[in-house]
């Protein structure tokens, strides 16, 4: 396979280029930052690409977001994102195409170098390969988007201003709404969040809770 590899630890870099050679595979270009990347798929056109997410300048998801830029450019571009961090956002956005060629590992749960060879050529070849955990983090990430997706644009600014911590007759005022309207929505809200009355737990505190994951 004729692979581009974009790694901003010097050492991890040469330890890919070297294991890749190794076993008969040509390293068309080695990069260290998401631009450099973007310019090397341009130009080699590789079978797939290795991709850490947090790259220079800001060490966040600049390689994700070049992952996800390469593959509306050049539909079919393979990318096997190899990172410490699970990214749920962007990583959501990669697989939303279900075009296949996309893989996403964990660099501390990869045991054995046959384990991520197999999983770089099934890349190459257009299937999806995902780690259990990220599979996991994923799921938990759409459920909670899901939760607040059933709220109305009302309810989201009811619960909003909840985060803010302002009390029902605050908010009541700051919406132009009635009091008994405020609760009416908050009691709503509780409902599709699944946050049954309970003595222990604060409700109002959970839906803040839930908001702010989201």
């Amino acid at each position: 396979m004729r692979v581009v590899i974009a790694e901003d630890s010097a050492i991890l870099r040469a330890g890919l280029v070297e294991l890749l050679n190794l076993r008969g595979h040509e390293v068309v270009a080695a990069v260290a930052d998401g631009d450099s990347l973007r310019a090397a798929v341009r130009e080699h056109r590789p079978d797939v690409s290795i991709v850490d997410i947090r790259m220079p300048p800001t060490h966040t998801d600049e390689g994700l977001r070049a992952a996800i830029a390469l593959r509306s450019e050049l539909p079919g571009c393979a990318i096997l994102l190899f990172s410490q961090y699970v990214e749920t956002q962007y990583a959501t956005e990669l697989l939303a195409d279900r075009a296949g060629g996309v893989g996403y590992l964990l660099k501390d749960r990869v045991a054995e170098v046959s384990d991520f060879l197999d999983a770089l050529r099934r890349v190459a070849e257009g299937e999806t390969v995902l780690d259990p955990e990220v599979v996991s983090q994923l799921f938990t990430a759409t459920r909670k988007t899901d939760a607040l997706a059933g709220l109305t644009p009302r309810e989201r600014e009811v619960l909003g201003l909840m985060a803010e911590g302002r009390s029902n007759s605050a908010i009541a005022a700051a919406l132009f709404l009635s009091a008994g309207s405020v609760e009416k929505y908050v009691s709503s809200i509780f409902g599709k969040l699944a946050l049954p009355q309970s003595e222990g737990d604060n409700r109002r505190v959970l839906a803040v809770l839930r908001y702010l994951e989201s």
